[in-house]
Protein backbone atom coordinates (compact mmCIF):
# COMPACT_ATOMS: atom_id res chain seq x y z
CA UNK A 1 0.00 0.00 0.00
CA UNK A 2 1.31 3.52 -1.25
CA UNK A 3 1.47 6.41 1.72
CA UNK A 4 -0.61 8.93 1.58
CA UNK A 5 -0.15 12.29 1.69
CA UNK A 6 -3.99 13.26 1.54
CA UNK A 7 -3.14 15.26 4.94
CA UNK A 8 -1.24 18.36 3.55
CA UNK A 9 -4.25 18.78 1.13
CA UNK A 10 -7.08 18.50 3.43
CA UNK A 11 -9.17 21.77 2.26
CA UNK A 12 -9.18 20.82 -1.56
CA UNK A 13 -10.33 17.62 -0.76
CA UNK A 14 -12.94 18.79 1.64
CA UNK A 15 -14.09 21.60 -0.63
CA UNK A 16 -15.51 18.76 -2.59
CA UNK A 17 -15.49 14.90 -0.98
CA UNK A 18 -17.26 13.13 -3.37
CA UNK A 19 -15.18 14.54 -6.73
CA UNK A 20 -12.26 11.51 -7.76
CA UNK A 21 -9.52 13.99 -9.29
CA UNK A 22 -7.62 12.69 -12.04
CA UNK A 23 -6.12 15.25 -13.55
CA UNK A 24 -3.36 16.17 -11.44
CA UNK A 25 -1.75 17.13 -14.55
CA UNK A 26 -4.49 19.90 -15.45
CA UNK A 27 -5.20 21.75 -12.62
CA UNK A 28 -3.25 20.54 -9.62
CA UNK A 29 -4.70 20.54 -6.46
CA UNK A 30 -3.59 23.01 -3.91
CA UNK A 31 -1.94 22.06 -0.68
CA UNK A 32 -2.70 23.63 2.70
CA UNK A 33 0.79 25.49 2.03
CA UNK A 34 -1.04 27.71 -0.59
CA UNK A 35 -3.93 28.02 1.33
CA UNK A 36 -0.94 29.82 4.11
CA UNK A 37 0.75 31.42 1.54
CA UNK A 38 -1.98 33.26 0.15
CA UNK A 39 -3.39 34.40 3.07
CA UNK A 40 0.07 36.32 4.11
CA UNK A 41 -0.02 38.00 0.63
CA UNK A 42 -3.29 39.45 2.12
CA UNK A 43 -2.15 40.12 5.31
CA UNK A 44 1.42 41.50 3.83
CA UNK A 45 -0.65 44.15 1.49
CA UNK A 46 -3.08 44.76 4.46
CA UNK A 47 -0.47 45.25 7.31
CA UNK A 48 2.38 47.37 4.93
CA UNK A 49 0.24 49.18 2.48
CA UNK A 50 2.58 50.70 -0.29
CA UNK A 51 5.41 49.32 1.42
CA UNK A 52 4.93 45.68 0.81
CA UNK A 53 7.07 46.18 -2.16
CA UNK A 54 10.23 45.72 -0.05
CA UNK A 55 9.43 42.67 1.28
CA UNK A 56 8.11 41.13 -2.06
CA UNK A 57 11.07 42.10 -4.03
CA UNK A 58 13.92 41.73 -1.63
CA UNK A 59 12.38 38.65 0.55
CA UNK A 60 9.98 36.68 -1.76
CA UNK A 61 11.54 37.06 -5.02
CA UNK A 62 14.95 35.91 -3.94
CA UNK A 63 13.08 32.83 -1.97
CA UNK A 64 11.09 32.26 -5.11
CA UNK A 65 14.25 32.67 -7.41
CA UNK A 66 16.15 30.23 -4.73
CA UNK A 67 13.35 27.86 -5.31
CA UNK A 68 13.11 27.26 -8.81
CA UNK A 69 17.06 27.21 -8.90
CA UNK A 70 17.41 24.55 -6.47
CA UNK A 71 15.34 22.78 -8.20
CA UNK A 72 16.68 22.72 -11.76
CA UNK A 73 20.12 23.41 -10.45
CA UNK A 74 20.75 26.53 -11.76
CA UNK A 75 24.02 28.34 -10.65
CA UNK A 76 22.93 31.65 -10.16
CA UNK A 77 19.32 32.13 -8.97
CA UNK A 78 19.18 35.90 -10.40
CA UNK A 79 18.77 34.59 -13.95
CA UNK A 80 15.07 34.08 -12.79
CA UNK A 81 12.36 35.91 -13.16
CA UNK A 82 8.34 35.87 -12.19
CA UNK A 83 5.42 36.80 -13.85
CA UNK A 84 1.94 36.27 -14.12
CA UNK A 85 2.13 33.75 -16.90
CA UNK A 86 4.35 31.89 -19.07
CA UNK A 87 3.05 33.91 -22.38
CA UNK A 88 4.11 36.89 -20.95
CA UNK A 89 8.05 36.05 -21.29
CA UNK A 90 6.98 34.50 -24.55
CA UNK A 91 6.41 37.82 -25.96
CA UNK A 92 8.65 39.90 -24.33
CA UNK A 93 11.29 37.00 -25.56
CA UNK A 94 10.46 37.46 -29.21
CA UNK A 95 10.45 41.25 -29.04
CA UNK A 96 14.22 40.86 -28.02
CA UNK A 97 14.71 39.87 -31.97
CA UNK A 98 15.76 42.38 -34.23
CA UNK A 99 14.89 40.73 -37.43
CA UNK A 100 11.25 40.31 -39.04
CA UNK A 101 9.87 38.50 -39.30
CA UNK A 102 10.84 35.74 -36.82
CA UNK A 103 11.96 32.61 -37.72
CA UNK A 104 10.96 29.80 -34.87
CA UNK A 105 11.52 26.48 -35.47
CA UNK A 106 9.09 24.47 -33.16
CA UNK A 107 7.60 20.74 -32.69
CA UNK A 108 3.89 20.56 -33.93
CA UNK A 109 3.15 19.53 -30.08
CA UNK A 110 3.75 22.77 -28.26
CA UNK A 111 0.96 24.37 -25.63
CA UNK A 112 -1.87 26.60 -27.11
CA UNK A 113 -0.69 29.65 -25.98
CA UNK A 114 1.79 29.38 -27.96
CA UNK A 115 0.35 27.87 -31.19
CA UNK A 116 -2.22 30.15 -30.83
CA UNK A 117 0.34 33.55 -30.14
CA UNK A 118 2.55 31.91 -33.65
CA UNK A 119 -0.59 31.59 -35.93
CA UNK A 120 -1.63 35.30 -34.90
CA UNK A 121 2.17 36.46 -35.69
CA UNK A 122 2.10 33.77 -38.84
CA UNK A 123 -0.88 35.93 -40.28
CA UNK A 124 0.38 39.41 -39.48
CA UNK A 125 3.57 39.01 -41.31
CA UNK A 126 5.47 38.99 -38.37
CA UNK A 127 6.40 35.26 -37.85
CA UNK A 128 7.62 32.29 -40.51
CA UNK A 129 6.95 29.05 -38.46
CA UNK A 130 8.54 25.59 -38.98
CA UNK A 131 7.39 22.85 -37.28
CA UNK A 132 8.28 19.20 -36.45
CA UNK A 133 5.96 16.46 -36.06
CA UNK A 134 5.66 15.39 -32.14
CA UNK A 135 6.55 11.58 -33.42
CA UNK A 136 8.87 9.02 -32.54
CA UNK A 137 11.18 10.86 -35.06
CA UNK A 138 11.19 14.60 -33.22
CA UNK A 139 14.27 14.75 -31.89
CA UNK A 140 16.46 13.57 -34.66
CA UNK A 141 14.31 15.89 -37.46
CA UNK A 142 14.14 18.37 -34.96
CA UNK A 143 17.81 18.78 -33.60
CA UNK A 144 18.50 18.29 -37.63
CA UNK A 145 16.96 21.47 -38.51
CA UNK A 146 18.13 23.63 -35.59
CA UNK A 147 21.63 23.25 -37.00
CA UNK A 148 20.49 24.42 -39.95
CA UNK A 149 20.99 28.22 -39.12
CA UNK A 150 17.71 28.81 -40.87
CA UNK A 151 16.03 30.08 -37.48
CA UNK A 152 16.07 32.79 -34.65
CA UNK A 153 14.22 31.07 -31.79
CA UNK A 154 13.39 27.26 -31.58
CA UNK A 155 10.93 26.50 -29.07
CA UNK A 156 10.50 22.73 -27.72
CA UNK A 157 8.75 21.01 -24.86
CA UNK A 158 10.44 19.52 -22.39
CA UNK A 159 7.41 17.06 -21.29
CA UNK A 160 5.02 16.93 -24.42
CA UNK A 161 2.01 17.86 -23.14
CA UNK A 162 -0.24 16.06 -25.51
CA UNK A 163 1.57 12.66 -25.06
CA UNK A 164 3.83 12.69 -21.96
CA UNK A 165 6.81 12.10 -24.21
CA UNK A 166 10.40 13.61 -22.46
CA UNK A 167 12.06 15.43 -25.06
CA UNK A 168 15.68 13.88 -24.83
CA UNK A 169 18.03 16.10 -26.70
CA UNK A 170 18.71 18.86 -24.99
CA UNK A 171 22.02 18.79 -24.84
CA UNK A 172 22.19 18.95 -29.03
CA UNK A 173 20.11 22.07 -28.65
CA UNK A 174 22.30 23.78 -26.36
CA UNK A 175 25.45 22.89 -28.81
CA UNK A 176 23.32 24.76 -31.85
CA UNK A 177 22.26 27.99 -29.48
CA UNK A 178 24.23 31.40 -29.03
CA UNK A 179 24.05 34.69 -27.79
CA UNK A 180 23.63 35.92 -31.22
CA UNK A 181 21.15 33.10 -32.81
CA UNK A 182 19.72 31.04 -32.59
CA UNK A 183 17.91 31.07 -29.10
CA UNK A 184 16.36 28.05 -27.57
CA UNK A 185 13.22 27.91 -25.68
CA UNK A 186 12.21 24.90 -23.24
CA UNK A 187 8.86 25.25 -22.26
CA UNK A 188 9.18 23.10 -18.89
CA UNK A 189 5.15 23.55 -18.39
CA UNK A 190 5.02 19.55 -17.61
CA UNK A 191 8.56 18.88 -16.60
CA UNK A 192 9.47 21.34 -13.66
CA UNK A 193 8.73 19.61 -10.73
CA UNK A 194 7.06 16.47 -12.46
CA UNK A 195 10.45 15.25 -14.15
CA UNK A 196 14.12 15.54 -12.09
CA UNK A 197 15.59 18.20 -14.10
CA UNK A 198 19.01 19.10 -13.90
CA UNK A 199 19.52 22.00 -15.88
CA UNK A 200 23.13 22.79 -15.01
CA UNK A 201 25.02 22.19 -18.54
CA UNK A 202 22.43 24.16 -20.09
CA UNK A 203 21.72 27.24 -17.91
CA UNK A 204 24.25 29.44 -19.95
CA UNK A 205 22.83 28.54 -22.98
CA UNK A 206 19.36 27.68 -22.95
CA UNK A 207 16.24 29.45 -21.61
CA UNK A 208 13.95 27.63 -19.91
CA UNK A 209 9.85 28.63 -18.93
CA UNK A 210 7.41 26.90 -16.48
CA UNK A 211 4.78 28.06 -13.71
CA UNK A 212 3.25 27.04 -10.46
CA UNK A 213 -0.25 26.26 -12.34
CA UNK A 214 0.22 22.31 -12.59
CA UNK A 215 3.49 20.33 -10.61
CA UNK A 216 4.52 23.11 -8.53
CA UNK A 217 0.94 22.84 -7.03
CA UNK A 218 1.01 26.79 -6.30
CA UNK A 219 -1.91 27.65 -9.01
CA UNK A 220 -1.92 30.50 -10.98
CA UNK A 221 -0.02 33.79 -11.23
CA UNK A 222 3.48 32.59 -11.14
CA UNK A 223 4.97 31.52 -14.03
CA UNK A 224 8.96 32.08 -14.48
CA UNK A 225 11.69 32.18 -16.77
CA UNK A 226 15.00 31.63 -16.63
CA UNK A 227 17.10 33.92 -19.22
CA UNK A 228 20.46 32.83 -19.65
CA UNK A 229 23.22 35.94 -19.08
CA UNK A 230 24.25 37.31 -22.88
CA UNK A 231 20.89 36.72 -24.54
CA UNK A 232 18.26 38.81 -25.35
CA UNK A 233 19.93 41.45 -23.44
CA UNK A 234 16.69 44.04 -24.62
CA UNK A 235 13.27 43.14 -24.47
CA UNK A 236 11.29 45.60 -26.78
CA UNK A 237 7.78 44.35 -24.34
CA UNK A 238 9.05 45.74 -21.58
CA UNK A 239 7.45 47.57 -18.12
CA UNK A 240 8.69 50.22 -15.78
CA UNK A 241 9.66 47.31 -12.92
CA UNK A 242 12.39 46.48 -15.51
CA UNK A 243 13.68 50.00 -14.92
CA UNK A 244 15.11 49.33 -11.47
CA UNK A 245 19.03 49.04 -11.49
CA UNK A 246 19.05 49.42 -15.63
CA UNK A 247 22.79 49.35 -15.42
CA UNK A 248 22.94 49.16 -19.28
CA UNK A 249 21.15 52.40 -20.08
CA UNK A 250 22.53 53.91 -22.86
CA UNK A 251 22.83 57.73 -23.15
CA UNK A 252 19.35 58.49 -23.18
CA UNK A 253 17.96 55.20 -23.85
CA UNK A 254 15.89 52.55 -22.24
CA UNK A 255 18.23 50.69 -20.20
CA UNK A 256 17.68 47.15 -18.09
CA UNK A 257 18.96 44.75 -15.75
CA UNK A 258 22.00 42.51 -16.14
CA UNK A 259 20.11 39.47 -14.59
CA UNK A 260 16.36 37.68 -14.99
CA UNK A 261 14.55 41.22 -14.11
CA UNK A 262 15.23 42.85 -17.65
CA UNK A 263 12.09 40.15 -18.50
CA UNK A 264 9.68 42.02 -15.94
CA UNK A 265 6.75 44.01 -17.07
CA UNK A 266 4.51 45.98 -14.95
CA UNK A 267 3.02 45.59 -11.46
CA UNK A 268 2.18 42.44 -11.03
CA UNK A 269 0.01 40.56 -8.61
CA UNK A 270 2.32 38.62 -6.20
CA UNK A 271 0.27 36.29 -4.16
CA UNK A 272 1.18 33.52 -6.89
CA UNK A 273 4.77 34.03 -5.21
CA UNK A 274 3.79 33.72 -1.62
CA UNK A 275 1.94 30.33 -2.84
CA UNK A 276 4.41 29.05 -4.59
CA UNK A 277 7.28 29.84 -1.90
CA UNK A 278 5.25 28.43 1.14
CA UNK A 279 4.34 25.22 -1.26
CA UNK A 280 8.20 24.84 -1.71
CA UNK A 281 9.17 25.83 2.07
CA UNK A 282 6.20 23.01 3.07
CA UNK A 283 7.55 20.30 0.53
CA UNK A 284 11.22 20.57 1.94
CA UNK A 285 10.30 20.65 5.97
CA UNK A 286 7.94 17.03 4.33
CA UNK A 287 11.05 15.75 2.86
CA UNK A 288 9.37 15.22 -0.28
CA UNK A 289 11.91 16.35 -3.13
CA UNK A 290 10.57 15.87 -7.12
CA UNK A 291 12.24 12.18 -7.24
CA UNK A 292 10.07 11.33 -3.86
CA UNK A 293 6.61 12.56 -5.27
CA UNK A 294 7.85 10.80 -8.67
CA UNK A 295 8.19 7.61 -7.36
CA UNK A 296 5.13 7.90 -5.27
CA UNK A 297 3.38 8.64 -8.83
CA UNK A 298 5.32 6.36 -10.67
CA UNK A 299 3.72 3.28 -8.02
CA UNK A 300 -0.04 4.66 -8.58
CA UNK A 301 0.58 4.70 -12.19
CA UNK A 302 2.14 1.38 -11.97
CA UNK A 303 -1.56 -0.07 -10.20
CA UNK A 304 -3.14 1.89 -12.79
CA UNK A 305 -1.66 0.51 -15.52
CA UNK A 306 -2.40 -2.98 -13.71
CA UNK A 307 -6.49 -2.52 -13.40
CA UNK A 308 -6.63 -1.13 -17.46
CA UNK A 309 -7.62 -4.81 -18.67
CA UNK A 310 -10.43 -5.30 -16.36
CA UNK A 311 -12.30 -2.19 -18.27
CA UNK A 312 -12.42 -0.50 -21.69
CA UNK A 313 -9.38 1.59 -21.15
CA UNK A 314 -7.42 -1.83 -21.61
CA UNK A 315 -8.24 -1.67 -25.50
CA UNK A 316 -6.59 2.17 -25.29
CA UNK A 317 -2.64 2.10 -26.43
CA UNK A 318 -0.28 3.35 -23.86
CA UNK A 319 1.79 6.45 -25.74
CA UNK A 320 3.91 7.28 -22.62
CA UNK A 321 4.75 3.85 -20.90
CA UNK A 322 6.85 3.50 -18.29
CA UNK A 323 10.45 4.53 -18.94
CA UNK A 324 13.20 6.10 -16.48
CA UNK A 325 12.04 9.38 -16.91
CA UNK A 326 8.33 9.53 -16.69
CA UNK A 327 5.53 12.54 -16.88
CA UNK A 328 3.03 12.42 -14.15
CA UNK A 329 -0.55 11.53 -16.54
CA UNK A 330 -0.67 8.25 -18.66
CA UNK A 331 -1.61 8.95 -21.67
CA UNK A 332 -4.59 6.35 -23.25
CA UNK A 333 -4.76 6.83 -27.20
CA UNK A 334 -8.21 5.31 -28.65
CA UNK A 335 -11.02 6.38 -30.85
CA UNK A 336 -13.59 6.62 -27.33
CA UNK A 337 -11.05 8.59 -25.56
CA UNK A 338 -14.06 11.95 -25.88
CA UNK A 339 -16.63 9.24 -24.68
CA UNK A 340 -14.70 8.04 -21.92
CA UNK A 341 -13.75 11.52 -20.62
CA UNK A 342 -17.45 12.52 -20.81
CA UNK A 343 -18.47 9.07 -18.88
CA UNK A 344 -16.30 9.42 -16.17
CA UNK A 345 -16.68 13.01 -15.64
CA UNK A 346 -20.83 11.86 -15.50
CA UNK A 347 -19.59 10.01 -12.27
CA UNK A 348 -17.92 13.02 -11.04
CA UNK A 349 -14.07 11.85 -12.50
CA UNK A 350 -11.99 14.85 -13.79
CA UNK A 351 -9.32 13.59 -16.31
CA UNK A 352 -9.36 15.12 -19.70
CA UNK A 353 -9.04 14.50 -23.50
CA UNK A 354 -6.44 15.57 -25.88
CA UNK A 355 -7.66 14.85 -29.78
CA UNK A 356 -7.85 10.92 -29.07
CA UNK A 357 -6.19 11.07 -25.98
CA UNK A 358 -7.94 10.55 -22.79
CA UNK A 359 -5.16 11.96 -19.90
CA UNK A 360 -5.29 10.41 -16.32
CA UNK A 361 -2.88 12.28 -13.80
CA UNK A 362 -1.52 11.68 -10.64
CA UNK A 363 -0.57 12.98 -7.75
CA UNK A 364 0.90 13.34 -4.21
CA UNK A 365 -3.04 13.92 -3.18
CA UNK A 366 -3.55 10.14 -4.62
CA UNK A 367 -3.14 6.71 -3.02
CA UNK A 368 -3.79 3.49 -3.33
CA UNK A 369 -7.34 3.55 -2.41
CA UNK A 370 -7.99 6.42 -5.41
CA UNK A 371 -6.65 4.44 -8.20
CA UNK A 372 -8.73 1.49 -6.62
CA UNK A 373 -11.64 3.85 -6.95
CA UNK A 374 -11.03 5.05 -10.22
CA UNK A 375 -10.71 1.04 -11.93
CA UNK A 376 -13.69 0.15 -10.51
CA UNK A 377 -15.49 3.09 -12.26
CA UNK A 378 -13.97 2.23 -15.10
CA UNK A 379 -15.27 -0.94 -15.64
CA UNK A 380 -18.78 0.23 -16.38
CA UNK A 381 -17.57 2.70 -19.25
Amino acid sequence: MTTSYKHLFQRSLAANPDRLHMAAHSHHLWPDASWLGHRAAWEDAARLADTKWKRVMEEMWPAGQDHVARELGLPDPSTVCFAGNTHDFLVRLVSAIPRRPVRILATAGEFHSFTRQVARWVENGEVVLETVEADDALEERLVERARSGDHDLIVVSHVAFGTGRVFGGLSDLAAVAAPEGPWVLVDGYHGFMAVETDFSAYAGCLFYTSGGYKYAMAGEGVGFLHAPAGYAARPAVTGWYAAFDDLSAPPGGVGYPPDGRRFLGATFDPSGLYRFVAVRDMLAREGLSTAVVSAHVAELRDQLIGSLDRSPLGDAEIVNPPGPVQARFLALRSPRATEWQAKLLAQDVVTDVRGDVLRIGLGLYHDARDVERFGEIATKL
